[in-house]
């Protein structure tokens, strides 16, 4: 192989394929041969024009095997050729004050403030070397300074990115939501996301999961029940407080986290759906301000109300054993496939305008 065709975001709604020479590999850096890209509701700003920059090789949710090597890096991720990993999308510095305590989600890098060039998988444009920068590719560069995570074998190649929404889940909830035990919990929203926090309130030990979404998330309502929720609401056909406030005794629920991207409309319902002394995560990039907004909720009920980017290795750790152990059915969340000359149609439908009924998409290393 002396070229990798990659699918490139070069504009407003405008994907093109294009061609790249194979990158040289040095003694710290590696090349991985993608076997799937999950696709994430946060690749769809770029492509709509809601966010700016050069145009880019996206692609985040990234699984494959490592098709060269440098020694170092070999020796550093305890992988070799042939190995299959998954790649988180951040790429620390390691040296910003962020990063040295834990927080690399957050490194000073990714600051648009920051005088530093920002790397991240799915987000750093072509001009920059050597280009192949995401997963919507037949290869991805590794930086050495990649994290880098083995997963087995038997993983089918499209449940492997759901790692990402997984992880999400298991940190927004447990280790930011701080859910008590035998807490309850309410999710808004039931994207991949969502349903993410609905295994990782379950995993968490919650005694009681409500999920809300729309009359037009039927399908996804039904695999949020599927995967442990006790409870659905259909927000724009019930009263959604009123549901809340009889499942949970009249307290309301500990903890509340809002998925749902690009409106702020939800926020003030969740702190409604909260109780006193209750926690509110903020987890949808919603690319709006916020108008109207009545903060009494907050005020009078003392809550909390953190947001939330990402996860971290505490939590990507555990979904990876997660999908491995198989002990939840995830095949209903892999509803899309799409090869690298339809990545266009695949961010038109995680942007609720392609196809129907979409929960979780992949992007597959191949063309028609």
């Amino acid at each position: 192989m002396k070229e990798v065709l990659a699918a490139v975001t070069v504009g407003l709604e405008r994907v093109e394929l294009r061609r790249f020479p194979l990158p040289d590999v040095g003694d710290d850096d590696a090349l991985l041969s993608i076997e799937a890209a999950g696709v994430c509701g946060s690749d769809f700003p770029f492509y709509a024009g809601l966010r700016s920059g050069p145009p880019r090789v996206q692609g985040h949710e990234n699984v494959g095997r490592i098709l060269a090597i440098g020694k170092e890096a070999a020796r550093r991720w305890n992988v070799g050729v042939g190995s299959r990993v998954a790649v988180e999308e951040f790429i620390p510095c390691w040296s910003c004050p962020m990063c040295r305590t834990g927080n690399y989600r957050l490194c000073d890098r990714s600051d648009p403030l920051s005088t530093h060039d920002a790397l991240r998988y799915g987000d750093t444009g072509i001009d920059v070397a050597p280009a192949l920068w995401g997963g919507y590719a037949e290869v991805q560069y590794l930086h050495p300074n990649s994290l880098v995570y083995p997963i087995a074998e038997h993983v089918p190649p499209e449940a492997g990115p759901l790692f990402i929404p997984i992880s999400n889940g298991i940190r927004w909830v447990r280790e930011v939501g701080q859910l008590p035990p035998g807490g309850s919990v309410v999710v808004i929203g039931p994207g991949q996301h969502g349903l993410g926090c609905v295994i990782g309130a379950r995993e968490s030990g919650a005694s009681l999961i409500i999920v809300l979404g729309l009359a037009r998330d039927k399908r996804r309502l039904d695999v949020a029940r599927a995967l442990g929720a006790d409870a659905t609401i259909v927000a724009d056909r019930e009263d959604a407080a009123a549901r809340v406030r009889a499942l949970t005794g009249g307290e309301m629920a500990d903890l509340v986290v809002d998925v749902t991207p690009g409106t702020t409309k939800p926020l003030h319902l969740a702190a409604t759906l909260a109780r006193k002394l209750g926690t509110v995560i903020l987890a949808g990039g919603k690319h709006e301000p916020l108008d109207d907004f009545d903060t009494m909720e907050i005020y009078r009920k003392e809550l909390t109300l953190r947001g939330v980017r990402g996860h971290d290795v505490r939590s990507v750790v555990p979904a990876i054993k997660l999908i491995e152990s198989g002990k939840y059915d995830l095949e209903p969340l892999m509803t899309h496939r799409y090869m690298l000359n339809e990545v266009q149609r695949a961010l038109e439908t995680i942007g609720g305008r392609g196809d129907a009924d979409a929960i979780h998409l992949t992007v597959l290393p191949v063309t028609a």
